[in-house]
């Protein structure tokens, strides 16, 4: 009975983030992950699943969720114009080499500091959203295509140690250089194909003969997991694109951020705790 219970509990947990995922995935083009991965870091924790290993499961399911979370909201925002493929393709090299070395490191990283990581960029981001909320770009674009090339290696290694779809961290990097906000969200969400397919592949790669890993794991990616959270990102992500085209962005900027502050903090909780 307790093990149904346990089963119970994940799979309500799954539900309400893949609905929330979903919705965050459209709206800001953040591929769902930003809530994705602390939803079953925590599940997997009340779970007694091992410290070290669960935040590598949330990262990997996560990314993998992101393959699918990216078609439903990048088609949605490509219908209203709002991806921009030059940047894509300028972007998108820098990207993969940066997912490729983040997901490497985090291969080898003991799993706290990948949750310290998460709870680090996210309360970062947090804060760069109240503070810049409706405030002018600092500059008219990148100062130099180097500045560029970084800045993507920078968004493709911390989105593939964080399990995102890279809109947490490019929409504030591309907003704060002048590119339109709809049209940076709309570009995130097609980025995260970039990130999710060779971030996954890594995982489910570091993973293989890991022991006591959780039942319908392959490598760090967990199936139960991603079959729970796939068909409701994607059935809720185009929502969440035609919502970013009617509410204001200062107001959702306001919310996300306290969402994000409260994850951050209590993530980074569990890492002073285990040091």
């Amino acid at each position: 009975m307790e093990l149904i219970a346990d089963y119970g509990v994940f799979a309500g947990a799954m539900i309400a983030a893949g609905l929330l995922g979903g919705l965050l995935a459209g709206l800001l083009g953040v591929g769902g992950g930003i809530v994705i991965v602390p939803v079953l870091y925590f599940v997997l924790g009340a779970m007694d699943v091992d410290a070290d290993l669960r935040m590598k499961i949330a990262v990997a399911t996560s990314l993998t969720t992101i393959i699918f979370t990216s078609l439903a909201s990048a088609r949605s925002h490509h219908q209203k114009g709002a991806v921009d493929f030059g940047l894509i393709k300028s972007w998108g090299v820098p990207i993969f080499i940066g997912v490729v070395a983040g997901t490497l490191f985090a291969s080898i990283a003991p799993g706290k500091v990948l949750t310290g990581v998460f709870a680090v960029v996210a309360l970062l981001v947090s804060i760069n959203m109240v503070l810049r909320a409706g405030k002018p770009a600092i500059a008219d674009d990148f100062p130099h295509p180097a500045v560029k090339a970084v800045a993507g290696l920078f968004v493709g290694a911390i989105s593939a140690m964080m399990g995102i779809g890279g809109g947490t961290i490019s929409v504030p990097l591309l907003t704060a250089f002048n590119h339109d906000i709809r049209k940076a969200v709309g570009t995130a969400s097609a980025l995260g194909f970039v990130i999710a397919i060779p971030g996954s592949i890594g995982y489910v790669i570091a993973g293989l003969g890991v022991p006591e890993l959780p039942t319908g794991s392959i490598g760090y990616l967990n199936l139960i997991a991603l079959v729970a959270l796939v068909p409701l990102t994607m059935l809720v992500a185009p929502w969440g694109a035609r919502l970013a085209h009617r509410i204001s962005r200062v107001t959702l900027s306001y919310t996300f951020a306290a969402f994000l502050a409260l994850t951050a903090l209590r993530m980074g909780w569990d890492v002073i705790q285990s040091i």
